[in-house]
């Protein structure tokens, strides 16, 4: 079911492209709504880690492991009805939520923000490791992130490579993740613990793989 309903999602959001993860990136990194830029979060995290990188960076996961778990609560509420509703407003939460914690970790792991190349390795930490992994052995994508953030060159059409792959990903795991929680439980407010525990793990584990990933460079 959720595999049949991910290709029509175009229909419910249309916003919900290859553009709208670039759009979700540069608002992580620049800051939006109360939420400060990515930077200025994950230096605030490591000033009162008393300039412990490592803890700091511990601290940027936890933190937005709670906001997505907060967010796939509110989102997962309610049954079908609130569906083309919530849907979108979940995969904007969670791809504005990691985007912003795979920032972090970039920027206290000594990475520009700024550079193209930087923000295509933040994009596909997304994926998760087994994704990326698939991705390279089809050759859809040519190294795992670290290997794109270090690139002698940006190459603009990986771009839209990956800002899909990233597009596609988010609309088949809260997809899924929606179908299953309305139609095996009937309780509504069951729906929002099981949204809490899948977006909270989800977003740990790209921390993680993005931590793995993003090994350290000289900070300028």
């Amino acid at each position: 079911m959720g595999k049949q309903l991910a290709p029509k999602m175009a229909h419910i959001a249309p916003e919900l492209t290859s553009s709208f993860v670039r759009q979700a990136l540069h608002r992580a990194i620049a800051g939006v709504g109360p939420l400060p830029p990515a930077a200025r979060a994950a230096d605030a995290q490591l000033k009162e880690q008393k300039g412990d990188v490592d803890r700091g960076i511990h601290e940027v996961i936890e933190n937005h492991v709670r906001y997505a778990g907060a967010q796939g609560f509110v989102t997962n509420l309610g049954g079908v009805v609130t569906m083309a509703v919530t849907i979108p407003a979940n995969i904007t939460g969670l791809a504005l939520i990691q985007c912003r914690m795979v920032a972090g970790i970039a920027h206290l792991r000594g990475y520009d923000l700024d550079d193209p190349r930087v923000r295509n390795a933040i994009l596909t930490c997304m994926l998760g490791e087994d994704t990326v992994t698939a991705l390279i052995r089809e050759r859809k994508l040519p190294a795992p992130p670290m290997a794109l953030a270090t690139a002698p060159l940006h190459d603009p059409d990986l771009d839209v490579v990956i800002s899909a792959e990233v597009a596609a990903e988010l609309v088949a795991r809260v997809t899924g993740k929606k179908v299953a929680t309305t139609f095996a439980r009937k309780v509504p407010i069951a729906g929002g613990f099981i949204g809490l525990g899948v977006d909270a793990f989800a977003t740990w584990q790209v921390g993680r793989y993005a931590t793995r990933e993003l090994l350290p460079r000289a900070r300028r």
